[in-house]
Order: C-alpha cells, then structure tokens, then sequence
C-alpha cells in the first residue's frame, strides 16, 4: 500500500481553528485489547492533522504537551482539503486499506498504524487518552488525573455546547465560576479540562467577552502564551 508522505508544517505554517468536515469513525485503542494487535509501542503509531479542525487542535496541543514528537510522529496535511467532498488524497489509502470499498472522505484527524498500514482511530478524544495514557511523560502534565474522569467529561460535554450561540452565555458563566476559584479548570493543575476549554473558546477571545468574564479569558489567553498551545495558533511561529 503507498505510504502517506510524512511531512512536517512548511514554515510559517500554523494550526488554524476553522473547523472541516467531521471525519468518519474509527475507534480502535491502542493498548486497550490485546486482541486488537494494537500494542504501546513507540513509532508505531503516527498522527495526522489538518490546519483548520478544531479535533486536530486538541490532538496537537496533547501531543505537544507530552513531548511525543519521537514517540509518535505527525504529519501535517494541507490546511485547504485537495478533494472535492472536503477530504485528503494523502489519506485516501489509509481509508481505502481500512475499510473494503470505501467511498466517503478521506479526512482528519487520523491515528494510523505503520505496521499494517491502516487507520487505528479517528475520534479525538480517544486518541488523546490513548496518547496520554500509553506513552505518558515523566516530565509532562498528568492530563487525566486518576478519579477526575467524571469532571472531564463533564468539561467535555459543556465546551461541546459552546458551538450553540444560544448556549455559549451559560457555558461561559459556569467556566467562569470555575476559574475564579481555582487556576486551572479542573483544579491547580494543567488538565486534558483545560486543552478541551482552549480549542472551544480560543477563537471567541473578544474584548467584550473578557470584560464580562476576566478570570477565563485570563486563563485562555495565558495557555495561548504557551509554546504547546500557542505554536499552533495563526501567525505563530512553529
């Protein structure tokens, strides 16, 4: 099967936040089910992102934060998909060796396997914990502390609902309410909480809006300042 060409970000290329066209799921784990096949092992497994959704942001802010550049490598496609249904031609023999007569988009983010030429995952959230937890980083943040599970989630389905601009108002208090009792989301320390609360809100960073709620812009804009969330963002370097 061809090889997706592995390659890095030209330069000045960044991680943008408009979001493409969902991609279809996959949900293998990695460690997760020893039949599966899917071992921890390093550069095994590579990630591929596309400037633009807002899934790839997470993953690349995860990934940046656990210092997996050699554990797990990453190619970067084209911001602007190159087919006509919203998809990668890069990806398309990952898909096609993937799933018998595949027909939809080919497109990000994906988790692939070199062994046997195929995609593993392509649902964010389980790639995160899978990244996190098979390969986690000594040096790293613990990015899903053990008995927070419930308040992730929790974080999780509330930045979901920040997509409704009927429902970003409540969103924004509840944070708020949050962050002005502790530094992070879920506590004093950097989380998975506070990745998922950056890539839903970074882009609606407005004036108004930190008047209205300083102590979670505060937060947002402080991550931003972050080399592992900000080289990701527009007109940063990489």
């Amino acid at each position: 099967m061809p090889r997706v060409p592995a390659r890095a970000p030209p330069p000045g290329r960044t991680m943008s936040v408009t979001p493409l066209t969902p991609a279809p799921v996959f949900r293998g784990r990695i460690g997760r089910d020893p039949r599966s096949g899917h071992y921890a092992v390093p550069r095994r497994y590579r990630l591929h992102l596309s400037p633009g959704h807002d899934a790839c942001l997470g993953i690349a802010v995860v990934h940046a934060l656990l210092g997996l550049d050699e554990i797990c490598p990453v190619t970067f496609l084209d911001p602007v998909p190159d087919c006509p249904d919203g998809g990668h031609s890069a990806l398309r023999p990952l898909y096609e060796a993937s799933a018998h007569h595949y027909r939809g988009p080919a497109v990000a983010p994906v988790l692939s396997d070199s062994w046997s030429g195929r995609i593993v995952s392509t649902h964010a959230r389980d790639i995160t914990r899978d990244l996190a937890r098979c390969f986690p980083s000594a040096a790293g943040p613990q990015l899903y502390p053990c008995g927070a599970e419930g308040e992730t989630e929790a974080v999780e389905e509330l930045c979901a609902r920040s997509a409704d601009p009927q429902a970003l108002p409540e969103v924004l208090d509840v944070l708020e309410r949050r962050l002005r009792a502790h530094s992070h989301v879920l506590g004093d320390r950097l989380t998975a909480a506070d990745v998922e609360v950056w890539v839903a809100l970074v882009r609606h960073d407005t004036p108004q809006r930190a008047a209205a709620h300083p102590a979670l812009w505060s937060h947002v804009r402080r991550l931003s300042a972050h080399p592992a969330f900000g080289r990701h963002l527009p007109g940063r370097p990489a």
